[in-house]
């Protein structure tokens, strides 16, 4: 393969690597991560450059275009802090910003780093204990009251309560300093974010270098992440735990993070909505009746978690929350009060702690850290404020400062003299930092190698073998060549950290031995939210396809040049269900072909197809660890399909192409969901929700196109909208006629588009979901689909009319009613609050 790229390129390696590096240099005053204070490359780094330099700009080209469809087809994204459309959440959603270039950490040097991580996570663990427990640290002196009581992470009604600070995961922010040591630049206890990320980085970057990732050994991540799995399970006590992950929901800014870990360890994804307390317990709520959490792993900040007795305003936790673990009831991870750990104004206590806790000195030393909340403290910062990095001491604390530091030296005379007035007001709120300059590494950027600031987040789990620290992380890059501070907004890059071995790294894997398998054939528990939005996403989906057979069939009319008798008629009737759908504008003067564009790509009518598809794909966001990436690959190919690419209106022929294209990809998902989903009840209720959706439009276009004496070209275009034609003709000799095509589209029960084979299909999937109680009596949507059913095999074409077609039409609603109070959160009747089932 190197050799082909020669030949191609026309390059020899040497000069590739001349090229590549040129004019790559240090940042004045910073270390740089590829090269040394004399240019040249650190030798850990060669085996890298060596792979890299012998493929050709059209292979590397090729391999970095095999990481970035990896971050597109699986929908790697994130969101910024505020940009939010609370109508769509999956519109605010940035694609992952990934470098195609790791930082590169020798074996040797990484056990350093993951020695002093775990060892900052012990001390850390054991601080948290104490808070929460005999309070000896304050007792002694070796911690001021108001470094913890003063920190709204605080959560005085944990006190007390065991396990109410415990830690389970913790991060740690690192930087590189210009004389090459690593320091702790941020804690992170509260909810460390990034892990699933570094997880895809990983995928993404061994997807474009296989070769190079094995020949140079680097470290896996299963075993962290199978450690910090076995870190859960030991503390529930039951044997098979039910273990969620508790998410804020989908406008979080790394909802997709939560999603994917939840999938990749197992873990049921929960909001608050899904979990409910009875007898001192933690539930779900499922479509089975209420089902027992017994450890939750909390992506909400703490205070949000129970609005009854932390933060009243909260509507992501669930109100007893803190009742049940103040019971032991339930294990949460981590603590709930495990932020008040990550203030900056405990930093500058932790060397100390270190030596008196641990008997240690700090293996990763802090970032020089002055609490101004103490005299001395307070007036050698505001001696040297304008050497000095100043930054909220709490969160929330520090005013105009928001959550960020600022270098004082660098605000105006007006903001420098009223940030000294305010900490000379009021000190406790604030810190005083060293100014530390961040090492530099490679980006692949024009052609060569740039060198840009960067931080790592480095991550340690608690196991039942003690700390475990993930080999690799999460490194964040930044556009700017002076990064002081480093967040993930605007011009920031992220990439994988590749920690090098001597020898072959075994492979490891999240499987269990063989032996300690339980075989099962259900998938688990489904809760009522995920049933809901499988529901309704196949009833979008539905909808689509409804909504682009109206406009393929309408502008298929429009551009036939041959047209039969009553064309005028059926086109009049497509249009006029296009306007009664919801899927184009009433205006009487628009042309049909108009309001065909408009059911095609409008967003502002509710039933177009763009709209449904939408719809459709908000509705799967909040899902997402349920589909596949073939899943999400077919909605982004059906987005791109009803977005005009160019500005400019298609005509009618290439208008119909597209509506056609969208059918096919829509068929795809059908597919995709009838062969790839195992018949568990989340398919069920897919299902469930496509049938309706299906047999509520099978009703409509009946309606509409056999009303007053319909021509045969008006019930032609009814057996194109319900796909029978080929059936139809099969049958029938002669043209199309009222009565036949009505028994075929209504009550044809081998018919997979007539409303009879809907309504069997529903009869059998509802008689597959679980029942509350075991008392012979039949639920209400099982009874109304027997109706329905009953109704369907006793009718007869003949008698069919408007009203009894518009009849069964509102059965088939008022079954959707009944299902949605049955199984999903919103339920309010009788059924929907018995609380039989409780397991």
């Amino acid at each position: 393969m190197a050799v082909q790229g020669r030949i191609r390129s026309g390059r020899t390696k040497e000069e590739r690597r001349a090229a590549l590096l040129a004019g790559y240099r240090a940042l004045p005053g910073t270390h740089d991560e590829l090269v040394d204070a004399a240019g040249a490359v650190r030798p850990h780094w060669e085996p890298f450059l060596q792979e890299w330099c012998a493929l050709s700009p059209d292979e590397l080209r090729q391999r970095f275009g095999l990481a970035d469809r990896h971050v597109h087809d699986t929908g790697v994204s994130y969101r910024v802090h505020g940009d939010i459309d609370t109508h769509d959440p999956s519109a605010g959603e940035r694609a992952w910003p990934l470098s195609h270039v790791p930082l590169l950490i020798p074996g040797a040097e990484w056990q350093s780093i993951a020695a002093g991580v775990a060892q900052r996570a012990q001390l850390l663990a054991r601080l948290l204990d104490d808070v929460y427990g005999p309070g000896d640290f304050v007792a002694k002196g070796l911690l001021p009251a108001a470094v913890v009581t003063g920190s709204p992470d605080y959560l005085r009604p944990l006190h007390g309560t065991p396990g109410g600070g415990a830690l389970q995961l913790y991060a740690a922010d690192l930087g590189r300093g210009p004389d090459g040591r690593w320091w702790v630049l941020q804690d992170r206890a509260q909810a460390p974010s990034g892990a699933g990320y570094a997880l895809e980085n990983r995928l993404a970057l061994t997807r474009a270098f296989p070769d190079m990732f094995r020949s140079m050994n680097i470290e896996r991540l299963a075993a962290f992440f199978q450690g910090f799995r076995a870190g859960l399970v030991a503390r529930s006590r039951r044997v098979e735990p039910r273990i969620c992950l508790l998410t804020p929901g989908p406008l979080n800014e790394s909802y997709f993070e939560q999603a994917y870990l939840a999938r990749y360890l197992g873990f049921l994804l929960v909001e608050g909505d899904d979990l409910l307390m009875r007898e001192g317990r933690v539930h779900v709520r499922t479509i089975a009746g209420l089902k027992r959490a017994d450890v939750i792993w909390r992506r909400i900040d703490g205070d949000f978690a129970d609005p009854l007795e932390l933060n009243a305003r909260s509507a992501l936790g669930v109100a007893g929350l803190v009742q049940a673990v103040r019971g032991g009831q339930v294990h949460v991870a981590n603590g709930l009060g495990s932020g008040v750990v990550e203030a900056r104004a405990l930093m500058g206590f932790l060397p100390a702690l270190a030596r008196q806790v641990l008997g240690e000195e700090l293996i990763l030393p802090n970032i020089a850290t002055w609490w101004c909340g103490q005299p001395r403290e307070r007036e050698a910062v505001l001696a040297r404020l304008d050497e000095m990095s100043v930054a909220p001491a709490f969160r929330s604390a520090g005013g105009e400062l928001g959550r960020e530091s600022v270098l004082a030296g660098e605000l105006p005379a007006a903001g420098r003299a009223a940030l000294r007035a305010r900490i000379a007001a009021r000190g406790l709120d604030y810190v005083g930092q060293e100014v530390v300059r961040l090492s530099t590494m490679p980006v692949f950027q024009n052609g060569r190698l740039e060198p840009h600031p960067m931080t790592l987040r480095v991550f340690a789990a608690a196991t039942p073998d003690g700390w475990k620290v993930m080999p690799g992380g999460f490194c964040r890059i930044s556009e700017e060549p002076d990064a002081r501070a480093v967040s993930l907004r605007n011009g920031v890059r992220s990439s994988d950290v590749w920690v090098t071995a001597d020898a072959p790294v075994e492979p490891i894997t999240l499987l269990p031995a063989p032996d300690r398998i339980s075989i099962q054939r259900v998938t688990g528990t489904l809760p009522s939210r995920a049933a809901d939005n499988l529901f309704w996403l196949g009833r979008y989906l539905e909808r689509g396809e409804a909504t682009l057979r109206l406009v393929r069939a309408l502008l298929g009319r429009l551009i036939d040049s041959d047209p039969s008798p009553g064309r005028g008629d059926t086109v009049r009737r497509l249009a006029e269900l296009l306007v009664a759908w919801g899927a184009a504008p009433h205006d009487r003067g628009r042309n049909p072909a108009a309001q065909a564009y408009s059911a095609l790509y409008s967003l502002d009518d509710y039933g177009s197809a763009a709209a449904s598809v939408r719809e459709a794909r908000r509705t799967a966001s909040v899902i997402r660890e349920r589909l596949s990436v073939d899943a999400w690959r077919l909605f982004g190919d059906l987005q791109k399909q009803l977005t005009p690419q160019d500005g400019r209106r298609p005509s009618e022929g290439e208008a119909y192409e597209i509506a056609d294209r969208a059918l096919k990809t829509l068929a795809a998902f059908s597919g995709l969901s009838q062969e790839n989903m195992v018949r568990g009840a989340g398919w069920r209720f897919l299902d469930i929700g496509r049938r309706l959706e299906r047999g509520i439009a099978t009703c409509r276009f009946a309606r509409q196109f056999t009303e007053n004496e319909p021509s045969g070209e008006a019930l032609d275009a009814l057996l194109d909208l319900t796909d029978s034609q080929i059936t139809y003709r099969s049958r029938y000799l002669l043209g199309a006629s009222l009565q036949p095509v009505l028994d075929l589209v209504m009550l044809d029960p081998y018919n997979p588009r007539s409303v009879a084979f809907q309504v069997e299909r529903l009869e059998a999937e509802i008689r597959g979901l679980p029942t509350l109680a075991e008392d012979g009596m039949l639920e209400t949507p099982y009874r109304l689909v027997l109706r329905l059913a009953a109704d369907c095999r006793i009718a007869e074409a003949g008698r069919l009319d408007r009203t009894s077609i518009l009849l069964f039409e509102q059965l088939l609603m008022g079954l959707s009613a009944a299902i949605a109070d049955r199984y999903f959160l919103q339920n309010s009747g009788p059924e929907g609050s018995r609380l039989t089932g409780i397991a």
